[in-house]
């Protein structure tokens, strides 16, 4: 991973007490983090968010009898929220923040951030590739 995308992940800092930035794959992989949290602990976020957006989908008829849509989770701690959106096809946008941020201003910056970069931050579902097989010349 390169972090091509972590600059633009930056943005969403600006808002007072939001601390950290990560985008993910469906399936749990780092695709950009922002400046400030190692790729380790970002890679370990990752795959920890890719189940919680799992589980907050599972959740959607406990909000309605039709089917809603997920849109966003947003977890409290003592110590914090952690707030996670949908960035486009396969690809989730989280934010950690202190207790005392603005949790509307965060909320709405990543949004932005969703429409701005748009296809930027779309992450299609990975492709397995069948091996080869030797034609009857013997290569593949």
């Amino acid at each position: 991973m390169t972090n091509e995308l972590g600059w633009m992940l930056d943005e969403v800092l600006k808002v007072p007490e939001a601390r950290h930035a990560i985008l993910l794959s469906a399936d749990g992989m780092l695709r950009a983090h922002s400046q400030g949290i190692e790729r380790d602990e970002a890679e370990r976020q990752a795959a920890a968010l890719s189940g919680l957006q799992s589980i907050s989908r599972s959740t959607g008829e406990f909000c309605s009898r039709e089917p809603s849509p997920w849109q966003q989770t947003l977890v409290e701690f003592v110590d914090g929220y952690v707030f996670l959106v949908a960035a486009g096809a396969g690809a989730y946008l989280a934010v950690s923040a202190g207790p005392d941020v603005d949790m509307e201003a965060v909320s709405y910056s990543m949004h932005k951030l969703v429409d701005r970069l748009g296809k930027e931050l779309t992450s299609p579902p990975r492709r397995t590739t069948e091996p080869s097989t030797p034609d009857e010349s013997g290569t593949a």
